[in-house]
């Protein structure tokens, strides 16, 4: 049988395709160039989303830091949720805009505002600004849509910024969120796990070498097991209801399921949701298992806000 057997026929193409192309390193005095080929690289799923959504699209500030702010014509202002999202690109690339291809679909499937935040990257703003940044915007965001009616959700390293912006919720004694989603967090930047073996050649996204030089811009010189760093080495009690998604092939699947078992120990309500044949965020591709995801991830928001 086939190794892409219990795949779409859509997505066994794409990761054919992958796979040919093979990855790029970023180049730590490159990274500006990399970024804009990052860019580059999503623009048409980007475009795709935006064919979909007739809502109003706005650039903010909250706080002082820059946002993109989604509001769809189904949202309610006095009832609607509001989604405050952390995009992924391991701390090194990204932006609210390639995240778009996610934030889009969240906003029309939940009918909830979302703010995006346009935190700052590493290596020029490295651990712990880009999570300054974070922390900045949940209180402000709180005081307008109260705790039943806000939800954090992130991907990659946006998962790593959500589950640190968790932790530090707890310990300033605020109102946690009605619940979390984390696309393929990574949050554990020393990468750690067998999934770091078995899937170092299988996911055609991420490599041991490109997660290993993020971490090191990130971290700067901070210990990659300090839980503002690693919140997967920080206190879970506490954390409101948890959705994880990640796949098969995904690099980082070993430290979703370490999360998941942490979470869980704790006594959180967390939901893995593990993808036959997917890779890391696959969330962000035209295939059929993205698209069912994304549903799957808005039916949860919608069961707790």
């Amino acid at each position: 049988m086939s190794r892409k057997a219990d795949i779409s026929a859509a997505a066994a193409a794409l990761l054919a395709d992958m796979e040919a192309r093979g990855l790029t390193l970023p180049e730590p005095d490159g990274l500006e160039r990399y970024r804009g080929d990052t860019r580059a690289a999503y623009a048409p799923y980007v475009d795709e989303a935006l064919k979909d959504f007739s809502g109003e699209i706005s650039d903010i500030k909250i706080a002082g830091i820059p946002c993109k702010q989604l509001t769809p014509p189904s949202w309610s202002r006095r009832q609607g949720p509001c989604i405050q999202y952390a995009y992924g690109g391991g701390y090194v690339s990204g932006s609210t805009y390639e995240d778009l291809i996610i934030a889009i679909p969240l906003a029309r499937h939940c009918a909830a505002r979302v703010v995006m935040v346009d935190y700052r990257l590493s290596p020029e703003h490295p651990y712990p600004e880009p999570q300054r940044d974070m922390q900045q915007v949940y209180p402000v965001l709180l005081d307008a849509y109260t705790p039943p009616r806000m939800v954090v959700c992130g991907e990659s390293a946006g998962a790593n910024q959500v589950l640190a912006l968790l932790q530090q919720i707890r310990r300033d004694g605020l109102p946690m969120p009605a619940c979390a989603a984390l696309l393929s967090p990574w949050c554990d930047l020393a990468n750690q796990g067998d999934s770091h073996g078995f899937n170092d050649n299988r996911d055609p996204t991420l490599s041991n070498a490109w997660v290993d030089l993020a971490a090191s811009l990130h971290a700067n010189g901070h210990a990659l097991e300090e839980p503002g760093i690693s919140p997967l080495h920080g206190d879970m009690e506490g954390m409101p209801p948890t959705l994880i998604t990640t796949g098969s092939r995904d690099l980082l699947l070993s430290q979703c399921l370490r999360l998941a078992q942490r979470m869980r120990a704790a006594g959180v309500d967390c939901d893995l949701r593990v993808w036959e044949g997917m890779w890391h965020v696959f969330e962000f591709y035209p295939i059929p298992e993205a698209a069912r995801s994304l549903m799957e991830i808005a039916a949860f928001i919608n069961a707790r806000v």
